[in-house]
């Protein structure tokens, strides 16, 4: 009660103040070393985060490539609720570039630190300062919102930024963004920046942070708490280097925490934390908060056993994993204690005796020490062969076989021949992206939409061209039940296929 009290009185200083979200993963975001999206794939992003909410999505740079200037004038016919910006230098063919789009506004940057200027431009000060005003004045003669950057903002003199910053403003700049290019502040100075800078400026402050040290979100809140009003964020940190501040956290950590309010809808954070992460490549780390796998995962006895009883035992309380479209999960492992355990088989409807809860906790620990990753299926294995108790209904699907072609010149092709539900014999054949794809959507026809995968996991547990592959999948059925599953095997396809009909299976058994 006492670290919560802590907690309140901090909050008040932003409490109920109302944050604009400014989302910059299809410009900076794509900049994440190794990321490059489509336009379809774009479209679908920027469609995203208008369901999830946010107030402004930077949608490219259209004067950088014929690639970029397609895409945001693609996103600018969408007609979404948001505006869309386009990035411009504070030159007139950039800033005419993102008009011929359409944009609500442009966001106009240049360089202002001196290091920046001199190696990057070669402009003195009294340049800057022009061609500021020329941007802005063109874009506000356009009839369209202005947003101007002084790039590299936290090496700059303070002098000449609150210069050019007003310079802006004269012009009719509707906020200013003050960027921390190369990640190096801090809160303390982050806070005493904007400070500052909001007593010479009277239009809206929006903060851009870079996550060299680690310290975008908690620089993004603080600017929050010393008076900006607005925030830019990715989906997942990407972005630059190490990223960009992570809109996961940020939007949660100025709720939940500060009881400040945003525009964005909570629940669907996983959502689209997991399509940014399909289409950039970039996987999300286990450990990752908000969105990640272990985000509000509990293996160890202690936890799980208050988590059981009360969640905000060992979970923040002012944070679910509701909100922000997770749900907890009790991990079976090494660390794993008997509360766990036998919450996990009751509701699966298995009730074993003590003796016998006692065997299974044992033979489990015994896996994982061993250094083995035990599944979901591996548990309910046990427990059975422990109870000598069989799976309650038949086998969803027993597949009979599996053929794939794939080559330079052909589609990758899967057909699966299976006994579903026990009763009927189905042949499907479909296509994907390769054959460990193609064959995990012929066994997805087959079933149906009963389930959904949520993960997939491969690696290899030997050396070799002929190495052994670890396969581990989760799939989640209608009800929001998630159970794992697993198959080790030379052949990485039938692992798969293994890995996930072991799941499915399973997953019928405790219907």
């Amino acid at each position: 009660q006492f670290l919560r009290g802590i907690t309140f009185y901090y909050t008040d200083i932003i409490k109920n103040k109302h944050v604009s979200i400014f989302d910059t993963t299809l410009r900076d975001g794509e900049q994440t070393p190794g990321v490059a999206l489509t336009l379809d794939h774009k479209i679908e992003i920027a469609t995203q985060l208008d369901k999830l909410g946010v107030d402004v999505i930077e949608a490219g740079f259209p004067r950088s490539s014929r690639g970029d200037m397609q895409s945001v004038k693609a996103i600018c016919d969408l007609g979404l609720d948001l505006d869309v910006c386009g990035l411009s230098r504070v030159i007139i063919d950039d800033v005419d570039a993102c008009l011929d789009c359409d944009v609500d506004m442009v966001h106009a940057f240049v360089p202002t630190s001196d290091i920046q200027r001199i190696h990057t431009i070669g402009k003195s000060r009294e340049e800057v300062l022009k061609i500021t005003e020329t941007a802005v004045s063109h874009i506000k003669d356009h009839g369209v919102k202005c947003m101007f950057s002084a790039m590299d903002a936290t090496r700059t003199d303070f002098d000449f930024l609150i210069e050019v910053f007003k310079v802006a403003q004269d012009a009719g700049c509707d906020i200013v963004n003050v960027p921390d290019t190369v990640g190096v502040m801090v809160p303390t100075t982050m806070s005493k920046l904007i400070s500052d800078i909001s007593k010479h400026i009277s239009i809206p402050i929006d903060v851009h942070c870079h996550n060299d040290f680690g310290l975008a979100v908690a620089n993004s809140i603080t600017a929050v708490e010393a008076g900006a009003s607005q925030v830019q964020v990715t989906v997942n940190a990407l972005g630059e280097r190490a990223g960009n501040a992570d809109i996961a956290e940020t939007v949660m950590s100025l709720q939940a925490i500060y009881g400040a309010t945003t525009n964005i809808n909570t629940e669907y954070l996983l959502e689209t934390a997991k399509l940014v992460e399909r289409y950039s490549g970039v996987a999300i780390s286990p450990t990752m908060p908000i969105v990640g796998e272990n985000a509000f995962a509990h293996e160890s006895g202690i936890h799980t056993h208050g988590v059981l009883k009360k969640s905000d035992t060992f979970e923040p309380g002012i944070m679910t994993p509701e909100m922000v479209g997770q749900i907890r999960r009790i991990v079976v492992g090494k660390h794993a204690g008997k509360h766990a355990i036998l919450d996990a088989l009751n509701n699966a409807g298995m009730e074993p005796t003590d003796e016998q809860l006692n065997e299974i906790v044992t033979r489990i620990k015994d896996i994982a020490d061993k250094g083995k990753r035990v599944t979901d299926a591996d548990m309910f294995a046990i427990a059975e062969s422990c109870m000598g108790r069989l799976a309650k209904k038949e086998r969803a699907i027993d597949v009979l076989e599996v053929t794939v072609m794939t080559g330079n010149v052909i589609t990758p092709t899967a057909v699966v021949k299976a006994v579903v539900d026990g009763k009927l014999t189905k042949t499907v054949a479909t296509t994907g992206v390769g054959p460990v794809d193609a064959a995990l959507s012929a066994v997805g026809e087959l079933i149906g939409d009963k389930i959904r995968l949520t993960d997939f996991k491969i690696a290899a547990i030997s050396g070799g061209a002929d190495a052994l592959a670890e396969v581990v999948v989760s799939v989640e059925d209608k009800n929001k039940r998630i159970i794992t599953a697993s198959s080790a095997r030379e052949d990485i396809v039938m692992a798969s296929v293994e890995a996930l009909v072991n799941a499915v299976n399973r997953l019928n058994s405790i219907d």
